[in-house]
């Protein structure tokens, strides 16, 4: 019987410096050539989702932004677009609580540079990115986006968090990062509207995470695995836990489940 698994990316495919273990591109092909489904599964908005090794290994579909876009082969199949007015009203709402927003969507980011000098994030994405980089001041009212992230001053976050809580869920990394999701949204929502337009049964699918994150997925896939590496918060929602990423946890649990 086909399944389908989706895949979480930083901590799970790949670690810190980009680096994925040759076990995992193996195990992915092989679940493939088996006759299953594999779909990325991350929080990552799609136009930060671009690096060739990874989108090489090879996958059926993308769920990106936490559940507001999926694509499967060279369709977006479904995408929550965030209307411009209210992210107006959260940038400037963020910004008067000494946040710094990031704005993602499906083919840019948009982040203004001087919020951001000598931000080793800003940096990492202003290399990355290139042109699609876009300043959130020079395309005022034309931004496309699915969700954003901020960085945070921790003695605004709850006053803040309070003011639009009626518009967004909020995952906190640390006490200074925060991502921003529409309402309703989350990775496990997004492996919902998966098996709901390709008629699959949410029984029939794996998540593989590690993290905070992914706990939306973890526990509203039919199996949820967690890498070894992971958060305890991640490992306590799993139904397996794996070995770590760098000792070849993708490859072991897929063997597990007789995936491959």
């Amino acid at each position: 019987m086909k399944k389908a698994a989706f895949f979480d990316i930083d901590g799970t495919i790949w670690n810190i410096k980009n680096e994925i273990p040759e076990s995992t591109v193996e195990a992915i092909r092989k679940l493939r050539e088996n006759g299953h489904l594999a779909f990325l599964c991350s929080g990552r908005c799609r136009s930060y989702i671009r690096d060739p090794k990874l989108l090489g290994i090879g996958f059926d579909g993308i769920v990106s932004g936490c559940g507001t876009m999926v694509e499967y082969g060279p369709e977006t199949i479904f995408y929550k677009k965030l209307d411009p007015e209210l992210v107006a009203y959260t940038i400037e709402t963020v910004r008067r609580f000494g946040f710094r927003p990031i704005l993602e969507g499906r083919e840019y980011l948009y982040m203004d540079q001087e919020e951001f000098d000598g931000d080793l994030f800003g940096e990492k994405l202003t290399a990355e990115m290139g042109g699609q980089l876009l300043s959130i001041a020079g395309e005022w009212g034309r931004w496309e986006i699915s969700k954003l992230s901020c960085a945070m001053d921790p003695s605004g976050r709850e006053a803040c968090f309070q003011e639009l809580e009626e518009y967004y869920e909020y995952m906190v990394h640390n006490p200074y990062v925060a991502e921003f999701v529409p309402k309703g949204y989350h990775k496990g929502t997004g492996i919902a509207k998966v098996c709901e337009l390709l008629g699959m049964d949410i029984s029939d699918t794996y998540a593989f995470g590690d993290s905070a994150n992914d706990l939306g997925m973890l526990t509203a896939a039919g199996t949820g695995v967690a890498m070894g590496n992971g958060s305890d918060e991640a490992k306590k929602a799993a139904d397996y836990v794996t070995a770590p990423m760098e000792e070849d946890g993708i490859w072991k649990a897929c063997k597990h489940f007789e995936l491959i």
